[in-house]
């Protein structure tokens, strides 16, 4: 059974290392939460690690302006992977060609700028859909208005033609502020509800946690996964990720699921039991709100 804890000091002792989500744990797009900055701070003070590990579409570098802008505070954390880092792997290795139609936004260009060490260059040029040999999707083109059937008619000539859909940020949604908008993995899941073929390098997939426990090790010595705790509020990426990725796991419910565990300051316990029962999922702990 999954415990409700009030704070992460009652357990923090068993852990070395946090993967923590940012959107919907560290802020909301627009502000940071202070207790979990606050949390995170206190945390590294007795000794602990933070890694940001974020379903961006973003390469770190360029996550790590975005988060220092909303005025999340820079010795909050240690490390940041983000799923713009892993698909790029894919995206410089070849997987879908040179030339690339993009579904998001101008802001998302730097993610076909090669900005890691373990990228390999390959030559990328963003084309028009009938040019295009796949698709990369980091988001909608606007996500103040679009919904997931927008892209229906692009994806469905995408298919007709056996494109490979490579997708940044397998996030469905999020909150910006107190609106829930979408996110690439919305338009992902259509293209692959049709047949088509999608590349997800983010949470769940196995990738990132790899790449984090990797960067992580060159840090810690001796790291062992036990003493990973992944902490996040998106049950099919944050919570479902951890568990198949053989991690400890924290689920903050104040988040995608407030309504549905009914989160207060805490999660009502037996409506958490009855939505982790529906969804099949068994964190390690959960909390309303990090702190």
């Amino acid at each position: 059974m999954t415990k409700i804890i009030a704070s992460m000091m009652e357990i923090a002792s068993d852990y070395d290392v946090l993967f923590f989500d940012v959107w919907g744990c560290l802020h909301n797009g627009i502000v940071p939460y202070k207790d979990a900055v606050k949390g995170l701070i206190e945390y590294k003070q007795n000794g602990g690690m933070v890694v940001l590990l974020t379903n961006s579409p973003r390469p770190g570098h360029i996550t790590t302006k975005q988060i220092n802008d909303i005025g999340v505070p820079r010795d909050s954390w240690d490390i940041i992977v983000t799923s713009g880092d892993a698909a790029q792997h894919s995206l410089f290795r070849g997987d879908l060609g040179q030339k690339v139609y993009h579904i998001g936004t101008k802001y998302e260009y730097p993610f076909f700028i090669p900005g890691t060490n373990e990228t390999k260059e390959f030559k990328i040029t963003r084309v028009t859909l009938p040019e295009a040999e796949g698709i990369v999707c980091t988001g909608p083109f606007d996500e103040s208005i679009d919904n997931p059937s927008d892209y229906l008619p692009d994806l469905e000539q995408a298919h007709a033609r056996g494109l490979k859909l490579l997708c940044a940020n397998p996030d469905l949604e999020v909150y910006r502020g107190s609106r829930k908008v979408i996110c690439a993995g919305a338009i992902a899941k259509q293209y692959e509800a049709m047949g088509g073929q999608v590349l997800l390098f983010g949470k769940p997939r196995a990738e990132i946690y790899n790449l984090a426990f990797k960067r992580s090790s060159q840090i810690v010595s001796n790291l062992d996964k036990t003493r990973i705790l992944c902490v996040g509020d998106g049950p099919f990426t944050d919570v479902k990720g951890a568990i198949q990725n053989d991690y400890p796991s924290l689920f903050v419910t104040g988040g995608l699921t407030r309504d549905e565990t009914r989160t207060g300051v805490q999660p009502d316990p037996e409506q958490l039991e009855l939505y982790l029962n529906t969804v099949n999922l068994k964190p390690d702990f959960a909390i309303g709100y990090f702190r």
